[in-house]
């Protein structure tokens, strides 16, 4: 019973600390003058990203203090389990891309990367570009979602319905993000079926991203975070046909990966973390 309330208080006060940090942020960003992409907005706007991991900070300390044991179903880092990331990176890459191309034989627009240079520029060259887009988004919510809230959650649910709750409460957590001017939601608009698309693939990426933390921990899901999120800019996806597509695509890629042999892991059995390693137990 210990064990349980542990695990219980630990995801409401991840969710609550998540919440409360990242919406803050984000209202006070609705409220300054210009653009999310140039200051003063810039600053909250990004700091709230980081929600989750600050979230994923104080439940660790509290354990830590407390001396109470890793939630059963967390993903231990070890050395062999990075050479699935780059796997896994190309794989959600290419759900992007191939997606992509299926939307375009529906009918939808062909694949086109002419916006990439000015993403570059914008963000004053591709490798600045590429660690921004590692930073916001997989660096600052994985040790969170994946690898505070999944594994509590992963105790009493099966794993797509992790990735369904899980990924609901992650679409909620990005509404405030239509209403900030300069980010792509907004772009989009909350009452269009873009936006509603746009914030409805969550649902296969938390199902996704959700596999890749089973199969190889927290940075396996920053990897598919990353490689999916980078895809899907560089792409500039906004029409209705191509988000569906990724959304099917994802869907339909996460179902024929749980049913690969070999994908249920043994769960992490509870004890004192060592950490061994900067990556070990992330987030936990």
């Amino acid at each position: 019973m210990a064990t349980a309330n542990a695990r219980s208080g630990g995801l409401v006060l991840f969710m609550t600390v998540s919440f409360a940090t990242s919406w803050a942020a984000w209202f006070l960003a609705m409220n300054l003058d210009g653009s999310a992409t140039e200051p003063p907005a810039i600053g909250p706007y990004v700091f709230g990203a980081f929600g989750p991991l600050i979230g994923a900070l104080v439940v660790r300390i509290r354990r830590r203090r407390r001396g109470e044991p890793l939630p059963e179903h967390v993903v231990r880092f070890r050395p062999a389990t990075l050479l699935w990331a780059p796997f896994l990176l190309a794989l959600a890459a290419a759900s992007v891309v191939g997606a992509a191309f299926l939307a375009h034989a529906l009918g939808g627009p062909g694949v086109d990367l002419s916006e990439a240079d000015g993403l570059f520029e914008k963000a004053g060259g591709a490798a600045p570009f590429f660690v921004s887009m590692l930073v916001t988004g997989p660096l600052s919510e994985e040790a969170g979602w994946r690898g505070t809230a999944y594994p509590r959650m992963r105790a009493s649910m099966g794993r797509f319905t992790v990735g369904l709750v899980l990924g609901a409460i992650w679409l909620v957590w990005h509404l405030p993000l239509f209403f900030i001017d300069g980010t792509v939601q907004n772009k989009l608009g909350i009452d269009t079926l873009s936006g509603a698309l746009f914030a409805a693939s969550v649902l296969p990426m938390a199902m996704l991203t959700g596999y890749a933390y089973e199969r190889a921990g927290v940075a396996a899901s920053i990897a598919v975070h990353f490689a999916a999120n980078t895809t899907m800019v560089l792409l500039g996806v906004e029409e209705p046909v191509t988000q569906a597509s990724i959304m099917g695509v994802q869907l339909l890629l996460v179902l024929a990966l749980l049913a690969l042999p070999g994908t249920r892991r043994k769960p992490a059995a509870p004890s004192a973390d060592p950490s061994s390693h900067p990556l070990a137990h992330t987030g936990a």
